[in-house]
């Protein structure tokens, strides 16, 4: 079993508020998001939904190498997107979808073999897991050489 850690810090009223988002390794520390870094263009921040594409991105190209690897073929490289969608949704948002984008050069690993191993890892990935109640989680995989 492993659990692992985040925390956040806000101050201040609803848009004109700052948060800090820091993790337990330090590859957040610290670092600030608000309604400006999540609703409109400030790149001086970051927002959940960003991070929730990386943790995704990151979980399921795990998955997929472990998998590749179980099958008996070694990734050489494996780059994964996440592009997360919020959406309004009655006095709030939800995110209603999911795109990932695999590209990957597995050596010796043919076509369906590829995406037999990347969609079971789309759905097999805890973050998949845990992210079930979003009604859309797409899957655009290339195999490269």
């Amino acid at each position: 079993m492993t659990e692992k850690n985040a925390s956040v810090h806000w101050e201040g009223q609803g848009k004109k508020g700052q948060g800090q988002i820091s993790t337990e390794t330090d590859a957040l520390k610290a670092y600030p998001y608000g309604f400006g870094s999540r609703f409109e263009d400030d790149r001086r921040g970051t927002n959940p939904e960003e991070l929730l594409g990386a943790a995704h991105a990151a979980c399921f190209t795990m998955a997929f190498s472990f998998a590749c690897d179980k099958a008996g073929f070694a990734t050489a490289s494996v780059d994964t997107q996440a592009r997360v969608r919020l959406v309004p949704e009655g006095d709030g948002f939800v995110i209603d979808r999911i795109a990932l984008t695999l590209k990957a050069v597995v050596p010796g690993m043919d076509e369906a073999k590829f995406m037999e191993i990347a969609q079971a890892a789309k759905q097999g990935c805890p973050l998949s897991k845990a992210l079930a109640s979003v009604p859309e989680i797409t899957l655009d995989a290339t195999l490269g050489h």
